[in-house]
C-alpha cells in the first residue's frame, strides 16, 4: 500500500504506521524512510500540528536508536521544544549518548503536565524513557515505579507501541519479579515482544560480531560498565570523538539502537569480556 501513490491524506498515516511497524521490531534504520515520507506527507496537509510534533519526534527518536546521533542533534537544534513529543524524542538523544541524567530533565515537564502531549500515548512514553534514564542511573526503584506508571496509563487500552518502540523488555522483566497491579498486561506485552522463535535470519547474526574491528571490540567490552563515553575514552587514552564513533558503529553492526541493546547483543552472541553489569 505504501508504494502506491495515494496522496498525503492516506499516505502519510500509512507511512507513520509502517515505520512504527519497523521500530517496534528494532528495524530503526528500515523505519526512517517510512517516517521521513510521513513527516513531509503530514506538511502537505492542513492537519493539527501536535500530530506533526508526534511524527517529528519518533523520527529523531529512531535516527538515536539508529545510531545517527550527528542526523537526529541537528534536526532537534532547529525544533521548538515546547511539546512533550519533542521532549521525548531529546531525552531518546541522551540515553543514545550515554546521559540519563539529561535524559531525565527532558521529560520533567511532560511528566509534571507543563509540556503539552498528543494523548497518552505520548505519556506512557514519557514514563518508559524516565524508566530507562532511572535504571542507566542505578536508580531501580524508581525505574520501577516509572515502568508501572507506564502499564497503568496503558492497562484500558492493551496500548503495546510504546513498550516495543522504547524497548521496555528488561524493563519489564525486572518489574515481573516484584509486585505489580498490571501483572496480566505485562505478560501480554513480555510475549509480544519475545516474538516467533529464532530462524536461521537470528542465527546468522552470530557472525556480527566478527565484522567489529580490534578498537571496537575494546570499546565494547566497556558498555557492561557503569562507565561514562568520557570515561572509558580516559581508559583507553583515545579522545571521546573516537570512543563515540566506535560506538556507532558497534550499534550499526550489531543492528541496535542503544547501549544496554549492545551489550544484550554481544552477551548472546558469546562474544568474550562482555559478561558484566552494565
Amino acid at each position: 500500500m505504501v508504494a502506491e501513490d495515494t496522496g498525503p491524506d492516506i499516505g502519510m498515516p500509512l507511512h507513520m504506521v509502517s515505520g512504527m511497524i519497523h521500530a517496534c521490531l528494532g528495524r530503526h534504520r528500515e523505519a526512517l524512510p517510512h517516517l521521513r515520507a510521513a513527516e513531509r506527507l503530514h506538511s502537505l496537509l492542513t492537519d493539527s500540528h501536535a500530530v506533526a510534533n508526534q511524527v517529528t519526534g519518533w523520527l529523531l527518536a529512531t535516527q538515536a536508536r539508529a545510531g545517527m546521533l550527528d542526523e537526529a542533534r541537528a534536526a532537534l537544534a532547529g525544533l521548538d521544544d515546547h511539546a512533550g513529543e519533542i521532549r521525548n524524542a531529546r531525552a531518546a538523544i541522551h540515553l543514545a549518548e550515554d546521559d540519563p541524567a539529561a535524559a531525565l530533565t527532558s521529560v520533567r515537564a511532560a511528566l509534571d503536565g507543563t509540556a503539552p502531549v498528543v494523548g497518552y500515548v505520548t505519556l506512557v512514553e514519557t514514563h518508559l524513557l524516565a524508566a530507562h534514564a532511572h535504571r542507566r542511573l542505578g536508580d531501580r526503584p524508581a525505574a520501577q515505579l516509572a515502568t508501572e506508571r507506564a502499564l497503568a496509563l496503558a492497562e484500558a487500552d492493551q496500548l503495546v507501541l510504546p513498550f516495543a518502540m522504547t524497548g521496555a523488555t528488561e524493563l519489564l522483566r525486572a518489574l515481573a519479579r516484584r509486585d505489580t497491579a498490571h501483572r496480566a498486561l505485562l505478560i501480554h506485552i513480555l510475549d509480544l515482544l519475545r516474538g516467533p522463535p529464532a530462524t536461521a535470519d537470528a542465527r546468522s547474526a552470530a557472525g556480527a560480531t566478527a565484522t567489529l574491528s580490534p578498537s571496537e571490540l575494546r570499546v565494547l567490552r566497556y558498555l557492561p560498565t557503569n562507565l561514562s563515553r568520557p570515561e572509558i575514552a580516559a581508559e583507553l587514552s583515545v579522545s571521546l570523538n573516537t570512543v563515540s564513533t566506535h560506538i556507532r558503529s558497534i550499534y550499526t553492526k550489531l543492528g541496535v539502537g542503544d547501549r544496554t541493546s549492545a551489550v544484550r547483543r554481544a552477551q548472546t552472541l558469546g562474544t568474550p569480556g562482555t559478561t558484566g553489569q552494565g
